[in-house]
């Protein structure tokens, strides 16, 4: 009892530190990614031996596992360069982000190129290539932080929603319908959302944008074959040889193998070329069918613990800027993952969505990493948490100034 007691006191007195939430974001960030690379590497391996099969560098499984690895390289750096941004920084870049993801995207209009019916590819060598849609969720996210700081006051009036629905997200929405990623378009549709409802948007108006975004995107999905064939199959309507219907059947099947401890890391078959972007798409099925229920729920149990710890952010930051924009991505990371493992588990139709930091996916990943330094940016400037970490770097240098002279004083 007396070590229970203990042991809650000292949770209790770890959640209560100013420095918690990054901690927590740090921790839960980094897992998630060696998690997905070793699924990556999983997944990936007779996709990428069938790919490379015949090609003059010979047949090559590791090529989509180090293709993911040096994106994860890049996006490494970069992460830990924006979680040191100050705060006034990523303030300025709002409008600049937000002009680029117009641009990103009127250039994935012209330049794009198409994969699994939708155009949002931009290649850029030979063998790279860019999905600038990831990027635009970003901006989005940074520029609605802004915005919405700004119009607070008016939130419950049409002039003070005309920027951020007309101005801004209708422009970058329209614009990648029209390449045909819907699936994008619903996410940032959920990004928009979490940026309103922190941001103080009356219930009434809440209420309002909801009914209108549910019928556009109603709309939306019976103006296209693709569309219509995927909820079709996700409700059992399709053909049992259709393409879709077999990308779901597969992947239930793949959950049910696992069962609850799994067949065995390395031990997948739907990934033996039976169940279609096993690596990202559907990485989630081959962690359940490896393993097994466990595997799935500590997944669940990861993002679970980011939005506490993103929710930690927005509760605890004084700065509207701050909580708005965090809220933003926060709401697109956590949309991104309940579609991802919706659309494995049958619950939705086929949505071409990555699950963050683990699906194989480099602008994704890089992207996904870029907000969440940006997060940590924020996180280290919650009440406290600047005087916590500067006491925190003194220990340690005191601590290692110990050890080197004592080091020192035995030679």
């Amino acid at each position: 009892m007396r070590r229970e007691g203990t042991v809650r006191a000292a949770v209790r007195t770890a959640w209560a530190s100013p420095v918690a939430s990054y901690y927590l974001l740090a921790s839960v960030t980094l897992i998630l990614l060696a998690l997905g690379l070793l699924f990556v590497l999983s997944s990936s391996t007779i996709y990428s031996l069938n790919a490379t099969q015949g090609s003059s560098g010979g047949a090559t499984p590791l090529k989509q596992f180090l293709d993911q690895g040096k994106y994860a390289v890049i996006a490494l750096p970069l992460a830990i360069l924006a979680s040191r941004l100050p705060v006034r920084v990523i303030r300025a870049m709002a409008w600049p982000a937000y002009a680029a993801a117009v641009g990103l995207t009127a250039a994935t209009y012209v330049l794009g190129e198409s994969s699994g019916g939708n155009r949002g590819w931009i290649t850029l060598a030979e063998g790279v290539r860019l999905q600038p849609a990831e990027f635009v969720k970003l901006a989005l996210a940074i520029w609605l932080g802004l915005v919405l700081t700004q119009r607070q006051r008016n939130l419950g009036q049409l002039k003070g929603l005309a920027l951020p629905l007309l101005g801004g997200f209708a422009l970058l929405g329209l614009q990648l319908f029209v390449t045909h990623d819907l699936g994008t378009v619903l996410v940032m549709g959920a990004l928009l959302f979490g940026a309103l409802w922190v941001a103080g948007t009356p219930i009434r108006v809440f209420v309002a944008l909801l009914i209108a975004a549910g019928s556009v995107a109603a709309l939306f999905a019976q103006t296209g074959e693709t569309r219509m064939a995927r909820i079709q199959a996700a409700l059992g309507m399709g053909e049992l040889n259709d393409q879709l219907m077999w990308q779901i059947t597969h992947s239930l099947q793949a959950l049910g193998t696992g069962g609850v401890s799994g067949v065995g890391l390395g031990g997948s078959r739907s990934k033996w070329l039976y169940l279609p972007a096993a690596q990202n798409d559907f990485i989630f099925a081959v962690i359940g069918e490896e393993l097994g229920l466990a595997g799935t729920l500590l997944v669940l149990l990861l993002f679970v613990l980011l939005a506490i710890g993103l929710a930690r952010v927005v509760l605890r930051h004084p700065d509207p800027f701050v909580k708005i924009a965090t809220s933003g991505i926060a709401a697109w990371l956590l949309a991104q993952a309940v579609v991802n493992v919706g659309v494995v588990t049958g619950v939705f139709p086929v949505i071409g969505v990555p699950l963050p930091l683990v699906s194989a996916g480099g602008s994704s990943l890089i992207a996904t990493l870029i907000a969440l330094g940006i997060v940590l940016a924020f996180a280290r400037t919650e009440p406290g948490a600047p005087e916590a970490l500067a006491a925190r770097r003194g220990a340690v240098r005191r601590s290692f100034g110990v050890l080197t002279s004592g080091l020192r004083g035995r030679r």
